[in-house]
């Protein structure tokens, strides 16, 4: 079994989320994750976020252990610090299942 997350987010430089994405990609997958989906979105039609959302993905890794661990890992910390923060402007976890 996996475990996959279900995200929307509101990417606010797109230049710098990709550069996020290609920077923390190898350690993603290191850690037994990856993206099952991803998309970009025109049009919502209904969200209880704080946010508007402009981008869905589904990331996966073999379980949540190797989820928690990739999410606290020190050079991913950095990645997010570097890229993720400066890019995006909010994030909502849809929920997060065994698959």
């Amino acid at each position: 079994m996996t475990y996959e997350m279900m995200v929307g987010l509101t990417v606010t430089d797109d230049a710098l989320y990709q550069q996020y994405r290609e920077a923390m990609a190898p350690l993603l997958a290191a850690h037994g994750g990856g993206f099952r989906y991803d998309f970009t979105i025109g049009k919502v039609l209904k969200s209880q976020s704080d946010h508007p959302i402009n981008r869905v993905f589904a990331i996966y890794f073999g379980s949540k252990a190797q989820m928690d661990t990739f999410f606290a890992h020190p050079d991913y910390q950095a990645i997010k610090a570097r890229f993720f923060q400066r890019s995006v402007a909010g994030t909502t976890i849809f929920g997060g299942y065994e698959r």
